[in-house]
């Protein structure tokens, strides 16, 4: 069986897109969050439109208009009926579809996602609008199986924590090849009820992190996001399996740490939040700059599981929650921009099937067909085999063929089920074969045993019986009388002493060795260029006057003795490095009496002072 996925443009020919669609909920006027008493700053103007205050000139406003507005008034039945329920049948058909509300601490956002016991929000609401919707499906018998499951996490300092089984372990992120999101070790619940979400979700929301703040007496310290997977099977074949998940997301509030008065473990919980909402910001930049650049998913883990719903193959909503009160003017008028920016994303979604195809066919010998078509599982088969083999009679050994034909036939047959058989079942056969193998060594050292035994029988019968006795003595080998070869043996002669003669006085003749002559050598041909070297740079000396000579050295000497780093740098051959060499010699030392005493600086040797001068008087005069 084989899974392959079928993209939604090419089951219905055309190339679908989704823009992210933006819904703007004001909160309502809380008056102990102005304590100035200046009023609101936003103003609904109509069911998509609202204007701002202008920072810049106050007597002006400005206007931004998105899918839907919700004001204040706005409850949380008629927010999921605009903005959510239209997005949940996509996932009955394979698809995938995300809901995030996005604004500044203390906005509204946890409202708006979790909602009260009195008034539930938007994810009580869509995961019991997604239960209703498979009943409705399963009512109408169109030979699809459904099940449902969910899993629940928060992105806390850039750590993925698993909110069902709760640990301090950092789930990983990963990516399949069809590019889909993966959390391996995520816990993933299967639901049969909303009531069965409900007593695991309740328990799960209060493992949240949460504290206090000067904004907000409980403020989210982390992303959360709830995911809902609905798998639907189709019961004839091919057996077609379709995946729809749902992201709900409750994103932290960004935060002024110079307003919320953070510290200590709060300020560095508000530096991962805002640092991930910021590369959030970047995601929706790059996307709208489009020309295929690169989009910063990976800068964080929140952009990270949040790629499939801007710019991917999701059908997206986004909550943004804004205040109305001054004090929040600039966290409003940031968000209600990068609202305005995310409406601009366009997605592509597709439908996400796996199709059941043939598997080919492998050609298979007689007996594994026979077996094949008798519908019988292998392992049956195998204690089938076995029974057979014990129950045939096992013939009389025989010393020409010390084989038992029963073993020898069980081994035949496992060897050739061996092929088709998994893995776990071919660890049984091969101890199986172990066993008859040795079997059948035990048996043939039982054949041979009985073979010598008879033949010691017989001839002991032979000894007894008349018909062989003889009075002939027993065979013995006789010495052979030939005469053997003697060896050569080595004869050692004495040693014999002989008298010292003295030392004669002969000439000893010392030979030059090639090192010695090669090394000679090599320093008359330096010395030699040397030679020709100081010929070279004596020579260009006696074509110039001695008085332009005598100046420009003078003038070399001059810059040497009271010039900067930069006049210093400014001669020909001198360099940084020599340049603050030469000024820390001249604050120790004194000034130069003549240009020679630079060979005392280090670096500067006779060779390399003769080309100095030579370089610089040719400059002076070139100039």
């Amino acid at each position: 069986m084989a899974a392959q996925r079928v993209a939604e443009d090419v089951a219905k020919g055309t190339k679908q897109t989704a823009r992210v669609r933006v819904a703007v909920r004001l909160r309502p006027y809380m008056h102990m969050q102005d304590p100035k008493g200046e009023g609101a700053c936003v103003r609904r103007l109509d069911t998509e439109t609202l204007e701002i205050i202008n920072w810049r000139n106050a007597t002006e406003t400005l206007q931004y208009q998105f899918d839907v507005f919700h004001g204040e008034e706005t409850t949380q039945q008629e927010v999921f009926l605009s903005s959510v329920k239209p997005i949940l049948p996509h996932l009955l058909k394979g698809q995938n579809a995300s809901v995030f509300a996005y604004g500044p601490t203390g906005a509204g956002k946890t409202h708006t996602m979790l909602g009260s016991q009195e008034q539930p929000g938007v994810i009580p609401r869509a995961v019991r609008g997604v239960f209703n919707l498979v009943k409705a499906k399963e009512r109408e018998h169109e030979g699809w199986d459904y099940s449902i499951g969910m899993s629940y996490l928060e992105i806390y300092n850039e750590k993925v924590l698993d909110l069902l089984s709760p640990s301090a372990q950092d789930l990983p992120i990963r990516e399949d090849k069809d590019r889909n999101i993966l959390i391996p070790g995520l816990t993933h619940t299967p639901l049969s009820s909303f009531s069965n979400f409900h007593s695991h979700f309740i328990p799960a929301s209060l493992n949240r992190t949460t504290a206090s703040t000067k904004l907000n007496q409980r403020s989210s310290r982390s992303h959360a996001i709830l995911l809902i997977k609905v798998v639907r099977t189709q019961r004839n074949p091919p057996h077609r399996q379709q995946t729809g998940k749902l992201y709900l997301v409750d994103l932290a509030g960004s935060e002024d740490n110079r307003r919320t008065g953070n510290k200590g473990i709060r300020l560095k919980e508000s530096g991962a939040i805002n640092l991930s909402l910021f590369t959030l910001s970047k995601v929706v930049d790059s996307l709208n700059a489009g020309g295929g650049g690169r989009v910063p998913y990976r800068d964080s883990k929140l952009t990270r599981l949040l790629q499939d719903s801007l710019g991917g193959s999701s059908h997206s909503v986004m909550i943004t929650n804004i205040a109305p009160e001054y004090t929040y003017y600039f966290e409003t008028f940031t968000a209600l921009n990068f609202a305005a920016k995310s409406k601009q994303i366009v997605n592509k979604p597709f439908i996400r099937e796996t199709v059941t195809v043939p598997s080919v066919q492998v050609k298979r010998s007689r007996e594994e067909q026979e077996a094949g078509r008798s519908g019988e599982p292998q392992k049956k088969k195998l204690k089938d085999v076995k029974k057979t083999s014990q129950e045939e009679p096992t013939p009389p050994a025989q010393l020409h063929s010390p084989t038992d034909p029963s073993v020898l036939n069980r081994l035949l047959a496992l060897e050739k089920l061996l092929m088709g058989t998994p893995v776990k079942e071919r660890l049984n056969m091969h101890r199986e074969i172990q066993e008859l193998k040795e079997k059948q060594k035990e048996f043939e050292s039982k054949v041979t045993g009985n073979g010598a035994t008879r033949n010691s029988s017989d001839s002991g019968s032979s000894g007894d019986s008349p018909l062989f006795r003889t009075h002939l003595p027993p065979l013995h080998r006789k010495q052979s009388t030939a005469a053997k070869p003697k060896k050569q043996q080595a004869v050692v002669s004495p040693l014999q002493v002989s008298q010292l003669q003295p030392l004669q006085h002969c000439p000893v003749v010392k030979k030059p060795s090639v090192c010695l002559m090669k090394k000679q050598k090599n320093l008359e041909q330096s010395e030699l260029q040397e030679g020709k070297e100081n010929v070279k740079d004596t020579g260009w000396e006696s074509h110039l006057d001695k008085s332009v000579l005598d100046q420009s050295r003078h003038k070399i000497l001059q810059v040497l003795n009271s010039g900067s780093l930069k006049d210093l740098k400014g001669l020909q051959q001198i360099g940084d490095k020599k340049a603050k060499l030469i000024l820390g010699w001249r604050e120790i030392q004194g000034s130069f009496s003549q240009l020679e005493d630079l060979t005392k600086i280090e670096g500067i040797t006779a060779k390399r002072l003769s080309s100095f001068i030579k370089a610089n008087i040719l400059s002076m005069m070139g100039t």
